[in-house]
């Protein structure tokens, strides 16, 4: 009987993941947990999933199996994303809209995220139906929820936190199409209220926004964002939190928030000795002790690259494949070129506080994860998760603890079997054709990207975002 149940469930398996044994072998692997990479790898992938790793020689080719060589070449896990407003963008002809926060256009940024090796996403602030709290509903649709149900190949796993709540306009900022996505709350009632409505959606996490906006906009008080922590964990729905100030960390780290999309203590504020013990305590009274951060330092550490010599990373082929030469121009060519040296000094300085923040923090321990925030103009859509790599080392992070914490601990904190080249995982690695532990950079010198044991047609992908590029210039 249970042969011939093995058998049924094998058929009723989806083609795409019925797939032949494929043993890689030869390669440096780094497996995503943080330990040393392994010289001369062996590992065994089928039906989407690792099977076995080890070392050459340690693993039998099986019957049937094939054996691919990749002598020369660095693995390492496929990254996460824990921080990404998709969605909204058309990246080809650089406008946002809700109109364009369709499923086929959600397609599009997790197939180039698989371009650059990531595996997994979560979006922030998503276009959602949800209550207008007046009585009635937004009826914006519900593609981002469908879409977490469903494994599209060639793509990044997605997952989605929703709409997010916020005081009335003090939400996602930049384009207008955003600003009015988050739950609008003014009181700890309609706070309540929101979150019993979000639940509803199931999502990964909820989050929220805390920021002043430099004293030009009203924010969510102790009062309001304590009542959305209360309710939200009478669900045990995580929430996440923009935060900017140090006094409305504490309060929250006391209150039992999970997660930050940024820094937690930045703008001018420093970690202190009280903010350290709070965060420690919670620890070891094992009170929602996972505490993570996506540190978001992209772009601010783009900045520290400005003056009249270009960086490297504006002329990266990776990045050419997904943006036309005007756009590359016109988001970061120009800004950077036309920074003073004053402008650079500013720019390093603010990155060097946020940074030592963020390291204190960690030492504390606070779990630093990957997390872009791209999903506007100048926030480039999949080639910035290599930056933000970058952004992790130059914080001072060594090149593994960076990886470690954009793979296996990013999808830790977002629920994803991914992020780990481990048995029963899914198969999704990066094949590199240089060593990231030698220089992070090389992360971005990618051979082939795997996504459940089935190679990413990238040139596949280039080849059209390209021709689509074209016709939009010629336009």
């Amino acid at each position: 009987m249970a042969v011939v149940l093995a058998a049924l469930a094998i058929a009723a398996t989806p083609a795409a993941a019925q797939q032949q044994a494929t043993l890689y072998e030869g390669a440096r692997l780094i497996t995503g947990d943080g330990s040393a990479a392994i010289e001369n790898s062996a590992f065994l992938v089928q039906n989407g999933a690792f099977v076995r790793v080890g070392r050459k020689g340690e693993i039998p080719l099986p019957a049937g199996a094939s054996r691919v060589d990749l002598t020369g070449k660095t693995v390492m896990p496929t990254l996460t994303d824990m921080h990404g407003h998709f969605g909204f963008q058309n990246l080809i002809a650089g406008t946002m809209s809700k109109d364009t926060f369709t499923r086929d256009n959600l397609i599009d940024h997790m197939q180039r995220l698989a371009y650059v090796g990531v595996g997994a996403a979560v979006g922030v602030g998503d276009l959602a139906d949800r209550s207008d709290m007046h009585g009635g509903r937004t009826h914006w649709g519900n593609a981002a929820l469908e879409l977490r149900n469903q494994t599209v190949p060639g793509a990044a796993l997605f997952k989605t936190a929703g709409p997010g709540i916020a005081w009335p306009g003090s939400g996602a900022q930049g384009d207008p199409s955003r600003v009015d996505v988050a739950y609008p709350v003014t009181t700890p009632a309609e706070a309540r209220a929101a979150v019993d409505d979000y639940v509803k959606m199931k999502p990964e996490f909820i989050k929220i926004w805390v920021d002043d906006r430099g004293g030009t906009k009203k924010t969510l008080t102790p009062e309001l964002y304590g009542a959305i922590l209360d309710e939200a964990h009478k669900f045990n729905v995580p929430v996440g939190v923009h935060n900017i100030t140090l006094a409305n960390a504490k309060l929250m780290v006391k209150d039992g928030m999970e997660g930050w999309l940024h820094v937690p203590v930045r703008g001018g504020d420093v970690v202190d000795d009280e903010m350290i013990r709070l965060v420690k305590d919670r620890i070891a009274r094992n009170d929602r002790p996972h505490m993570w951060v996506t540190p978001a330092l992209i772009t601010a550490w783009m900045n520290t690259t400005g003056g009249p010599q270009r960086p490297n990373w504006l002329d990266d082929p990776l990045l050419k494949a997904l943006y036309s030469p005007q756009q590359i121009e016109q988001y970061w060519g120009a800004p950077l070129r036309k920074m003073t040296p004053a402008d650079v000094a500013r720019a390093k300085a603010a990155f060097a506080a946020d940074a030592k923040n963020m390291m204190v923090l960690r030492a504390a321990g606070m779990t630093v994860v990957g997390g872009t925030d791209t999903g506007q103009k100048r926030h480039l859509v999949a080639f910035q998760n290599h930056l933000d790599l970058e952004s992790m080392v130059a914080m001072g992070m060594t090149p593994m603890e960076a990886i470690k914490a954009a793979t296996s601990d990013g999808a830790a904190a977002g629920h994803f079997n991914t992020g780990l080249v481990a048995p029963g995982r899914n198969a999704d690695f990066i094949v590199l054709n240089a060593n990231p532990l030698d220089s992070i950079s090389n992360t971005r010198k990618i051979a082939r990207v795997y996504l459940r044991g089935a190679e990413v047609p990238r040139a596949q992908y280039a080849a059209k975002w390209q021709a689509q590029l074209k016709t939009a210039s010629a336009k």
